[in-house]
């Protein structure tokens, strides 16, 4: 009865063996290597294709309408702007215009107890909700998700009444 079970065993596990080795000595075209352009080779036709596709300037370019002069880099500046004057109670520890990232150190807003910290992400040169991103954080962890969203929604009103005081002038 032993010996039976060895000889299974090794049946079992020579079969296996035999298996798994198929596909490495058959020479097989599906497992040849693929040739990939190396990240240098892929940079120079990113900005190949870029230089290619300016057309030449002249004197006469600065009379022609130009994108949305409401962004900062890639960001909405209302939004951006908004951020910075709505948390202004916060010290600002790091800010990246051309990235969107505003980073806060901890502050205390007027009339509160708690403090908080403030990470915002400004995605998209839009003015909307979808641009602006704010994660705040308390000595003890996360802030309340309804804290988070009247946050939003301030910087929002705010960035809306940036973006009504320049369109007056």
């Amino acid at each position: 009865m032993a010996q039976s079970r060895i000889l299974l065993g090794v049946a079992l596990v020579s079969a296996l063996g035999l298996q798994a080795g198929c596909g490495v000595l058959g020479n097989r075209k599906d497992r040849e290597p693929v040739n990939t352009p190396s990240a240098e080779e892929i940079s120079k036709e990113i900005q190949a294709s870029r230089y290619n596709s300016r057309s030449d300037s002249t004197i006469w370019d600065i009379f022609k309408s130009r994108d949305d002069q409401g962004q900062i880099g890639a960001v909405n500046k209302y939004i951006w702007n908004a951020a910075l004057e709505t948390l202004e109670f916060l010290p600002v520890q790091s800010v990246d215009p051309f990235t969107g990232v505003i980073t806060t150190g901890f502050g205390t807003p007027p009339g509160g107890g708690r403090a908080y910290r403030a990470t915002i992400l400004v995605s998209d040169p839009a003015l909307d909700a979808r641009s602006l991103n704010v994660s705040l954080q308390t000595r003890s962890g996360t802030a309340d998700a309804a804290t988070t969203r009247a946050i939003e929604d301030a910087i929002l009103t705010r960035a809306r009444q940036l973006r009504a005081r320049d369109s007056r002038i």
